[in-house]
């Protein structure tokens, strides 16, 4: 399946995102989570790549065994950082080998400890080459990200929206949010993208809150924000982790139904390699017959 063709279909597509364990152990895990969540019969998994390629390997052995032991549609993340032109063909081409017929361009991080982005010798400095590259040289279903609160980096919202038209152009067929909190900051993105004339379908990214530290640590990096009134109740309930999960299972609950009643094309879970509460967010959703079984 080609995810933009699934996403404009009448049904809404529901897809978890995973990253490649660090060891054996860790793989056989996650492939037991990732079977386990394919009951739920996702429209794909996403797969990611590491910061600058650094788990290339690993992504490539778990998408092979994702696809040979569950016969699930599979997107692989592609990234500009700490690869040359040649090494991005090179492992596009294997992609392609292995089955994979849609993959996220995206630029990438730079490492942690590094003031920022740093364009590889002989490499790419944008995911929209890296679009440009894929759509060129091969047949994937090019998907991209971006940024309801604006990238992090950019200089202004209007910029942003600049590059992502050009990253569009470039090949990218749907695009799938950065996580978010406040349902309207979805909706006024769409709708300016509509505006700005990128009619590509745009999927909410969704990050069930698990553990308050950590969401403050990923939306102060990718520049999200947590509603007030949300904040105030995970404050409440910080010192009781077992709520801060019940807390955040609810809220996504209906964070997800208010997206779908009111036109999104799909839910794209952040999953952090775990499954009970994206499990019980989407069986909450089922429940109330607002995604189909």
């Amino acid at each position: 399946m080609r995810i933009s063709e699934g996403l404009r279909a009448e049904r809404p597509l529901i897809s978890f995102e995973f990253f490649p364990p660090k060891s054996d152990a860790a793989a056989d895990e996650l492939l037991a989570t990732i079977g386990a969540m394919g009951e739920l019969q996702p429209g794909f998994v996403s797969i990611t790549y590491g910061a600058g390629g650094s788990s290339r390997e690993r992504s490539l052995e778990l998408i092979e065994r994702i696809r040979s032991e569950f016969a699930l549609e599979v997107m692989a993340h592609l990234t500009c950082a700490g690869s040359t032109a040649v090494e991005l063909r090179a492992y596009a081409g294997r992609l392609a080998a292995a089955g994979v017929k849609n993959v996220l361009a995206l630029r990438g991080d730079p490492p942690r400890d590094a003031p920022g982005f740093v364009v590889p010798q002989a490499g790419l400095a944008h995911a929209s080459e890296l679009a440009a590259l894929l759509a060129s040289d091969f047949d994937f279903c090019i998907g991209g990200a971006c940024y309801p609160e604006t990238h992090p980096e950019a200089p202004d919202p209007q910029t942003d929206l600049e590059n992502l038209k050009t990253k569009v152009s470039a090949g990218a067929s749907f695009l799938i949010t950065q996580l978010f909190f406040e349902n309207e900051r979805y909706f006024t993105f769409v709708k300016r993208a509509r505006a700005a004339g990128i009619t590509v379908p745009i999927v909410p990214g969704i990050m069930p809150i698990t553990n308050y530290e950590q969401v403050r640590r990923f939306t102060a990096l990718c520049g999200a924000t947590i509603p007030s009134r949300l904040r105030a109740q995970l404050d409440r309930c910080a010192a009781d982790p077992a709520a801060v999960v019940d807390l955040g299972v609810a809220y996504a609950a209906l964070q997800c139904a208010d997206l779908l009643a009111r036109g999104a094309p799909g839910l794209h879970f952040y999953t952090l390699n775990k499954s009970p509460a994206v499990r019980a967010v989407v069986s909450a959703l089922r429940a109330e017959a607002v995604v189909a079984a």
